[in-house]
């Protein structure tokens, strides 16, 4: 029944993103996680975190002065909507289809490792939250708890894997079979942290939860990798909950076994996945062989490497800076999103199906979505913001901050004037006006 129809009769309207908002004002009470605005559960997320401050600055932080952070969300505010006046969208969704899949909405939660700092059960919880929302999650490889038990806890909601590429050929196919035989449908495999950035936030604190094994369940629960190490996987090693670096440093040095092994184990995964080894685009060939289902490669802000990706065999791209965790001034993501998308052998190929371009990096609104959607990304990724929520509230803080942000871009799309993510995808001059200056912060 459509919305007018169902004023008509006196019935309930038909349930959509932005019926949440109602939801929000009947439930007469604020949300758990402090805030929808995007400052304000930054803020609330360094306050609960306040016992453990790092574990909040190692999400938070990004590479060198940040710039490359804030480049990401001023882009944003180069582009105005054009509001266009009595068009009926009653009626909306934000339904889009990426490799042959319909999905409810656009947005992916985004390959964020180490969960287990803000919860205490980690990527389970996540995974919890977006099959209860109905949005992929995709794993990292740098998660706190194992391929199989986050694959379980997300029931028969779709999700994605994200590879760290391992040095070792044989580290890297066990990987990616235990992804295929636990329904991981999509690999994305991270090409922009073959060396981890300058990140003056974890430096200054020497804070880097994999040296202590913390972040390495990926590995711990592996046999290939575990056979290196002359042990048997651990199918769901728990980490101490909170993180704290000095109680495991005593540890070791009054001769804790179990962690002085953690630590080791923590170093030589790291050589595996963060060796400092720079891949080639040859290399990549072993991977497309091994990976029966879409390949995509996230971290391309180049014109020239997404044509270099469509060439190899990849079957998308996830435009993307790591939300300026790598490179401090590198070009924001959705200054290279706007011009990948702008070419024309990159555009006949989405248009005909035949490559895919998500987006990554500054999402923050809902806003942001629409504005991604209509610079032509055909889905985009949520980073930080979840996490926040994670640390607030839980399940229940990233439920609040999904459902926020997608009632959010259903509303913006519908007082811009469109029904449909058809109807701006890729139609960037006509949905929006581009300005030369910002004008929406100080």
């Amino acid at each position: 029944m459509s919305f007018k129809a169902a004023l008509e009769a006196g019935q309930d309207v038909p349930e959509s993103w932005s019926s949440y908002m109602s939801v929000v004002y009947n439930g007469r009470k604020p949300p758990s996680i402090g805030s929808y605005d995007a400052e304000k559960l930054e803020a609330r997320a360094r306050e609960v975190t306040k016992s453990n401050p790092s574990a909040f600055l190692y999400v938070f932080g990004s590479a060198g002065s940040c710039s490359s952070d804030r480049a990401n969300r001023k882009a944003f505010e180069r582009w105005s909507f054009i509001p266009k006046m009595l068009v009926d969208a009653s009626d909306r969704n934000l339904e889009t289809t990426l490799f042959g899949v319909k999905y409810k909405s656009p947005l992916l939660l985004a390959p964020i490792g180490v969960h287990g700092l803000l919860n205490k059960d980690g990527e389970v919880t996540t995974a919890r939250a977006a099959a209860k929302v109905g949005i992929p999650m995709i794993m990292s490889s740098a998660s706190t708890r194992s391929l199989e038990v986050t694959a379980a806890a997300s029931g028969n909601a779709q999700r994605w894997y994200q590879l760290y590429w391992p040095r070792s050929e044989a580290i890297t196919l066990s990987l990616l079979a235990r992804a295929k035989s636990c329904g991981y449908t999509a690999c994305v495999v991270t090409l922009d942290t073959m060396c981890m950035g300058w990140r003056p936030y974890d430096l200054d604190e020497a804070y880097l939860p994999f040296m202590h094994g913390i972040g390495i369940q990926v590995g711990t629960s592996d046999p290939a990798f575990m056979a290196t190490q002359g042990l048997e996987p651990r199918p769901d090693e728990r980490i101490p909950y909170p993180f704290d670096p000095a109680t495991l440093d005593a540890k070791r040095a009054a001769g804790d076994e179990h962690e002085i092994q953690m630590k080791m184990l923590g170093r030589n995964w790291s050589r595996e996945i963060h060796s400092g080894l720079f891949r080639t685009w040859d290399e990549l060939a072993f991977v497309r062989k091994h990976w029966e289902g879409p390949l995509i490669i996230k971290g391309i802000l180049a014109v020239d490497d997404a044509l270099k990706a469509m060439e190899v065999g990849c079957d998308g791209i996830v435009v993307s800076n790591h939300g300026g965790r790598q490179v401090d001034g590198s070009i924001p993501a959705l200054v290279a999103l706007e011009k990948i998308t702008a070419n024309p052998v990159i555009r006949e190929a989405q248009t005909a199906g035949k490559f895919t371009v998500l987006f990554d990096s500054g999402i923050r609104r809902g806003s942001d979505i629409i504005k991604a959607i209509a610079i032509g990304a055909q889905a985009v990724l949520l980073g930080r913001p979840f996490m926040y929520g994670l640390a607030i509230s839980g399940e229940q803080g990233v439920e609040e901050v999904v459902r926020g942000i997608l009632c959010e871009a259903e509303i913006t799309l519908g007082l811009c004037g469109f029904k449909s993510l058809d109807e701006i995808w890729g139609k960037r001059e006509a949905v929006m006006e581009k300005m030369e200056l910002g004008y929406f912060s100080s």
